[in-house]
């Protein structure tokens, strides 16, 4: 597909667009990528929803390193980062999508915190898989190599002061007080955020996510 970017507001065209991709049983490998709290999660599940059982979501948040390994390397405190990720594995998982030799996936579960193995299933009638994550177009060492694996991209266009509103939403809804909510959020989920869209791989649709 070609790399020039569309924006686009109705999710209804990217899937049939998307289906037109997959004629004859072709495997189609989709990005849906952003900063934290653009709203990646919602639009995949939405765009899932659209397209039925020939698609499959796979969040890249099941490759969060363990958080044992995360305090050893000292990135514990940064958990969220492009470092604190599996990639080698994330990568791995792509290429057996990408050649129908996948039968499950892991999934992360933030209440626990923590990836739990094997939490999702890829049904046999599955040709499009949707994956969702921070860094599936970051032009950095090692993850700007994903960007050649998609077959077409969907970015989420958000601005910080929005992310921001959203990242403290969600910290007080896991629990956090207004003021914890608010340090988490600027402490390391907005540096997270400005590095991602600062060094965004151009998508093929742009989605302006209010």
């Amino acid at each position: 597909m070609k790399s020039a970017s569309i924006k686009f507001d109705d999710l209804n065209q990217v899937a049939s667009q998307i289906l037109n991709l997959s004629q004859n049983q072709h495997v189609v490998m989709i990005a849906i990528a952003g900063a934290p709290g653009s709203g990646k999660s919602t639009i995949g599940e939405n765009l899932h929803n659209i397209i039925g059982e020939k698609s499959c979501l796979i969040p890249m948040d099941g490759f969060h390193l363990d958080n044992t390994v995360l305090r050893d390397l000292g990135l514990i405190s940064v958990k969220g980062a492009p470092e604190t990720f599996d990639l080698t594995n994330f990568a791995r998982l792509i290429d057996k999508a990408k050649n129908k030799n996948l039968a499950r996936y892991p999934l992360f579960d933030r209440n626990r915190d923590r990836v739990i193995e094997d939490g999702g299933k890829v049904s046999d009638s599955a040709c499009i898989f949707l994956f969702e994550g921070n860094y599936l177009l970051f032009n950095e060492a090692g993850w700007s190599d994903l960007a050649k694996k998609w077959d077409a991209s969907i970015w989420l266009d958000v601005s910080l002061d929005v992310i921001e509103e959203r990242l403290i939403a969600r910290w007080i809804e896991h629990g956090l007080s207004e003021n914890d909510a608010i340090a988490r959020a600027r402490s390391n989920d907005l540096a997270n955020a400005k590095r991602i869209i600062n060094k965004a791989i151009p998508a093929n649709w742009i989605f302006k996510n209010h």
